[in-house]
Formats: structure tokens, sequence, C-alpha cells
């Protein structure tokens, strides 16, 4: 990658987005390197507006035109759009075709036709055609499409639930139990191998930089593997707001699913979420030497600031995962 390249993210307003826009733009200093970042909406992407060497780009990538004028020139594109839920359908639901199928099999068109050939998606652990979820299943048709197209340099990232300032993970766990005084657990023993934020930046950045990424797939994860259970009490107890967690049965579970699902708003928890639980978030093992993480960090090394409890007994917890 030559020093003045133009790297494109689409969802780059996201929460992996906006902190690999972050990290490049430090990267970039000095070389006149630009990225890009691509929304539906700039207001989205406002706390990157002031970094240096950014660009923002308006394009609904729903439209062939408007995503192939908006990553023209780049030389590297990492894709990071995708969604956690959608509507009932077969044999994914149209929100999953959109984000997972459809857009990729669009963007390898768009490569081709501008003769881009480096790109990075980031798909999901546990993706596969057999998966008992629709998320999953449409995951894994996403790579495939992209898998087909020979002129494209491929790198596929699958992470784990991914942890950090400002997420939608440990955060929403411990906003929950900021407010309710007990707190029913779908799918307590589901397991689950959470990756840092800025480690999976580093391995995207790894990713870009390395040449013998190309062609690959890769597992990213954690240190540890825990249980929901395991992560909502930490949350709590993180935040310095820890309430009994109360595990639901399998039945309860998915009537808590369906009742969710049509209140108001975004839905906390669907079946399909569920149906991804029923399947370990575990990586085959350790993070590959060329992603750039040889001590992917822990947890509990970090949990401590993110959700601000700034508890004793935390900054105790954080200070030895980080000797260890």
């Amino acid at each position: 990658m030559s020093q003045q390249a133009t790297i494109s993210i689409l969802g780059g307003s996201g929460f992996i987005g906006r902190a690999l826009a972050e990290a490049l733009t430090r990267d970039a200093q000095g070389t006149g390197r630009t990225i890009r970042v691509i929304t539906r909406s700039r207001s989205k992407a406002k706390q990157l507006w002031s970094l240096p060497g950014i660009q923002i780009v308006e394009a609904d990538i729903r439209q062939e035109s408007e995503l192939s004028d908006a990553i023209e020139g780049s030389q590297v594109v990492v894709n990071l759009v995708g969604v956690l839920q959608s509507r009932p359908g077969k044999p994914w639901g149209p929100d999953f075709d959109e984000c997972h199928v459809k857009l990729p099999s669009r963007l390898a068109r768009c490569l081709i036709r501008l003769g881009i050939r480096r790109l990075i998606h980031v798909s999901a652990l546990g993706a596969s055609d057999q998966a008992p979820s629709m998320y999953l299943r449409s995951k894994a048709a996403g790579e495939a499409a992209l898998r087909g197209t020979l002129s494209i340099d491929l790198t596929i990232l699958r992470p784990s639930v991914v942890f950090g300032t400002g997420d939608r993970f440990l955060n929403l766990f411990a906003e929950l139990q900021r407010f309710m005084p007990i707190v029913p657990l779908a799918t307590p023993h589901a397991k689950f191998q959470p990756i840092a934020i800025d480690d999976l930046v580093a391995a995207l950045i790894n990713c870009i930089k390395n040449p013998e990424t190309r062609g690959n797939t890769y597992e990213c994860v954690g240190p540890e593997v825990l249980s929901l259970y395991e992560i909502v009490h930490w949350a709590g107890f993180y935040s310095g707001n820890p309430r009994p967690i109360l595990p639901l049965s399998d039945s309860l579970a998915w009537i808590q699913a369906i009742i969710m699902e049509h209140l108001p708003g975004e839905p906390l928890l669907t079946r399909d979420n569920l149906a991804s639980a029923s399947v370990p978030n575990v990586g085959s093992g350790p993070m590959a030497p060329e992603l750039g993480v040889p001590r992917p960090t822990s947890l509990h090394a970090v949990a401590d600031a993110i959700l601000g409890g700034q508890t004793p007994r935390g900054r105790l917890f954080a200070r030895r995962a980080k000797t260890l």
C-alpha cells in the first residue's frame, strides 16, 4: 500500500468504524494517506469530523451507483456493515439479506468495475450455511459471495462480541442493572470469547498493511471464554451496580424474546438472537500471529474504565488482569 493511499470504510460511523477511523488517522499522520468514512448520514460521524486526513462521504450504499462513486479512487476498502436483527423472512429476513448478502455482492461488482483489489470484510464468529440462526447463515452467504470473486484480494475477519468504550454490549448490561432490581437472563450458559475493540482495530490495521493476510479468514477473539451469566455479572460488578441475575429456562427465554420482538423500537432480544447464542461463540485457537495481537486484552483489564464504576475491588481486579 502506498503512503498516499485512500482507505475507505463502509460502516465507518458505527462503534467499530469510529475506533478504526480514529486509529487509522493517527497511523496516517505525515503520510498523506486519506481515510474515507462512508455513511448514510454525515451527522452520525460527527465525532470524526475534526480528525486530520479524514473524509466523510454521505452515500446510500443500497444504490450501486452511489456505492461505486463513494469508493472510487480507494486502494483499500474495509466493510464493517452489519446488523444483529432482522424482520422475519426466508432464508434469513430482509434486513440480513440487504446488509449481509446483497451489499457484499454489490460491493464486489463495484470493486471489479473500478479495479480496486484489496477488501477486508468483517463477518462474525460462527458464520456457517448450516448455522441455526438467520444472522449467522446470512453472514456465511455474504462471505461466499466475496470468495467467489477471484479478482479481489480478500481478507475475512470473524470476531466474537466486541467490547470497549461506547459499546452496546457491556454498557447495555451495566445500564440494565442500573435501573432493574433483578436481571432475568435468557441463555445464561451461552459461551462467548469477547475481544477488546482496540485489539480488533489492531488486527484490521495489520490486515491493511500485511500482504500475508490476503486470501485468509481469521477468527478474532479475546483471551477468556465467558458465559453470558459471567459477562452480565462482571458488567454489574465493574459499573458498581451489581444485581441478582435470574437465569431463564429455554421456554421462558423464548416467551421473553417473542414479547420483546413486539415492543416498540429496536428489540433487546429476538428469537434469532437465541438461535445464534445456541452456538458457542468461541474461537478454535489463539489469534493468528500475523494479525499482530500477541496478547489480547482481558475484559477484566479494561472493564472498570469502560463502565466508569471505579470501585476499589474493580481497580484491584483490573491491576491483577494487566499483570497476567
